[in-house]
């Protein structure tokens, strides 16, 4: 079991993880919101451990995730790929935008957008 490969970005108040898992059993640290959230889960399959109970997805899904409750995600297939999606919720993070240079496409300026931190 492994952690899965992690990308962040935020942009527009709007925050993303993407979470590659390459091996099946690879799996997220357990963690809790105080903010529903949404998982976009773009290629594979999982299993999403909400407090001890256990839920299989398969892509293309979109997976709804509660505030409060402890959860993780576990990979049943090689090469699984999801995004976890939500709102900044406070005005600092809304205002410190974190994009990652190779994300723009051509034709965009970078330097037309905010880029405060680049990881």
């Amino acid at each position: 079991m492994a952690y899965p490969d992690t990308r962040m970005t935020s942009y527009c108040n709007l925050w993303v993880r993407q979470m590659h898992f390459k091996n099946i059993g690879d799996r997220n640290e357990g963690h809790i919101h105080n903010f529903d959230h949404l998982t976009l889960l773009a290629k594979g399959k999982v299993i999403v451990d909400v407090e001890g109970n256990k839920t299989e997805f398969t892509a293309p899904h979109v997976i709804l995730t509660a505030a409060g409750k402890r959860h993780f995600i576990e990979a049943l297939e090689d090469d699984t790929v999801a995004y976890c999606v939500h709102a900044l919720r406070n005005a600092e993070s809304a205002e410190s935008e974190i994009l990652l240079e190779d994300q723009i496409p051509k034709g965009i300026d970078p330097f037309s957008l905010k880029i405060v931190k680049a990881l």
